[in-house]
């Protein structure tokens, strides 16, 4: 169940809003618990007993982390939990491609390939593993106490709105509001949650779904296509996946605020970034936030050599792109930009400092679009042949239909969108919609605007069979 789905917005979302508003305080936090319990059912419930056991063996395993006064007994219920999460991911996620690869050698040397039935992914495995983690550690490195009850921890583990895709939220930042919720339950902070809703909504129906097809169509031709086409095609991609995952993310973040959690902020403007530095402080910036405190920082971060400093660097986003996919073109993804970080930090940051914006601006989204070509394509080789038709090394050999007039128009919206910050307009924009407080007047006139929306956005998804989410199964 994703949330542009019409059971979503029209059944499951009003059901539980509802419920949960009519519950007594008390009781919110398990209202919330069995919605969140229903929605992964729904999505995949053959999963759903692995998943609470593994949970309940780690809620169990940090207590023991807490209470246990002797440091060695510490650190083995921490590796416990540990090799327990990552174990979990680890299979579930990558077996496939490791038996894959292996068998890939086993073959070149003519020898027998493994036998193997192939692991299904359950959804939100990344998000709800790195969660676990993040729980793990903020209470072995004493940054909160543990939850009392078992149904707080299930509750910030399996959360529908963050659920699926984000965004990561650490245990340290959220512990409090799933404790006691009363200071963020106004009738203001909800209105304002149900319109980052709505932009959420309409940033996924309007903008990515309505360029996502062609897009699809343009990548579907492994053979190649015009220069033309090779442009149109990876800069749709890149608005196309910027409002699908972001819009995703403001519907989650504006979900929690119905609910009275504060939600941390995933996507602020990346495509205007003047660095590839610059861009992931503003893209899937939890987890960032998560690569650099979780794993850059205590494998020395900035307090170790130049030398050791690039190595951190490159092992940290190889990660980062095996974290995406159990796939080569990720991994690659994830050097692409690894390479860049480490290359801005010996030299091009000097010259970029001395460059106008629309010149820096311009360098980071070329090489995010060139990263983006791996992201989309499956195969490595896939992935060169598109870049090879971007330059015309290579001939098309494949002609495509007339692409819509409508496709251009929407791309045109997400390109405007994607880069009006830069604009002093566009910085009065993002303001009052996400970080204002609104007088009585502007919540109606705020209220009509998303509901009207909100109705359009329903006879879009049900008149339109094209509605992916592309990542459901990261």
């Amino acid at each position: 169940m994703v949330f542009t789905s019409v059971l979503f917005l029209l059944v499951f979302l009003p059901i539980f809003l509802l419920v949960y508003h009519i519950a007594p305080p008390r009781s919110r936090n398990m209202v919330a618990l069995g919605a969140s319990l229903i929605f992964y059912v729904w999505g995949a419930p053959i999963f759903f007993w692995l998943l609470i056991s593994v949970l309940v063996i780690n809620f169990y395993c940090v207590k023991q982390i807490h209470t246990n006064s002797e440091a060695t007994k510490k650190k083995l219920f921490l590796v416990f939990s540990l090799v327990l999460n990552l174990g979990v991911l680890a299979y579930f996620k990558y077996a496939n491609f490791f038996i894959e690869n292996i068998n890939l050698v086993l073959g070149s040397f003519g020898t027998s390939s493994i036998s193997w039935i192939r692991v299904a992914l359950p959804i939100g495995i990344s998000f709800f593993t790195f969660q676990s983690i993040t729980y793990t550690l903020d209470v072995f490195w004493r940054k909160h106490d543990p939850l009392e009850k078992i149904t707080d921890y299930l509750l910030y583990i399996l959360l529908f709105p963050q659920l699926i895709a984000g965004p990561i939220i650490r245990f340290n930042t959220i512990a409090d509001e799933i404790k006691d919720r009363t200071i963020n339950y106004t009738y203001d902070y909800k209105l304002n949650g149900w319109y980052i809703f709505i932009i959420g909504l309409a940033k996924k129906v309007f903008i990515a779904n309505e360029i996502g097809e062609q897009v699809d169509l343009i990548f579907a031709q492994t053979d190649g296509v015009s220069v033309y086409l090779s442009w149109v095609g990876i800069v749709a991609y890149s608005i196309q996946i910027y409002f699908d995952f972001s819009g995703y993310s403001d519907m989650a973040i504006g979900l929690g605020k119905m609910m009275g959690f504060n939600f941390p902020e995933n996507f602020k403007n990346p495509y205007t970034s003047k660095s590839i530095t610059e861009f992931w402080r503003k893209w899937h910036i939890t987890l960032g936030t998560f690569m650099r405190d979780y794993l850059y920082i205590p494998l020395g971060g900035n307090q170790v050599s130049k030398r050791m400093v690039y190595r951190n660097l490159i092992f940290v986003f190889l990660l980062s792109g095996l974290w995406h996919g159990a796939s080569w073109n990720f991994v690659i993804w994830g050097a692409w930009h690894g390479i860049f970080l480490i290359l801005e930090r010996v030299f091009l940051n000097n010259i970029l400092k001395k460059l106008p914006s629309i010149l820096t601006v311009s360098y980071t989204y070329f090489v995010v679009l060139i990263g983006w070509v791996f992201f989309r394509t499956e195969q490595f080789s896939e992935a060169i042949v598109f870049i090879k038709n971007m330059f015309g090394i290579k001939n098309p050999i494949v002609e495509m239909e007339a692409i819509p007039s409508e496709f251009y128009v929407f791309l045109a919206i997400g390109l405007v969108f994607a880069f009006i910050t830069m604009t002093s307009f566009g910085k009065k924009l993002e303001q009052f919609l996400f970080y204002s407080t609104y007088s009585n007047k502007q919540h109606v006139y705020l209220s009509i605007s998303s509901v009207a929306v909100f109705a359009i956005s329903i006879g879009y998804i049900a008149a339109s069979g094209f509605n992916p989410f592309i990542y459901f199964r990261f």
